[in-house]
């Protein structure tokens, strides 16, 4: 069994409050939430406005797959999530 860890961190542009900020990242868990093996959180900076901390853990028979699956989240955020992209970090176990 390979677990994947993908850590996202966000800058919001103009985000004003809370709950505009979770209304714009709510996208991410409505997307990957339901995907079996697949677990989607907000991780950090709750209480930040303009920044945000997302975490993505998948679980795979193999490498190779947990990689894929971690990769397709990391392509579509850059695509269609209304929030920049500052930092990600991504570790598989085995």
């Amino acid at each position: 069994m390979h677990v994947g860890i993908l850590g996202l961190d966000f800058h919001l542009p103009g985000c004003a409050s809370l709950k505009e900020k979770r209304r714009r990242l709510q996208r991410l868990r409505d997307k990957f939430g339901r995907i079996p093996n697949l677990a989607v959180c907000e991780s950090g900076h709750q209480d930040v406005h303009q920044r945000a901390r997302w975490s993505v853990v998948a679980v795979a028979s193999s490498a190779t797959v947990v990689e894929r699956m971690l990769g397709d989240v990391e392509r579509w955020v850059d695509e269609r999530l209304d929030a920049i992209v500052v930092g990600v970090d991504r570790e598989v176990l085995s």
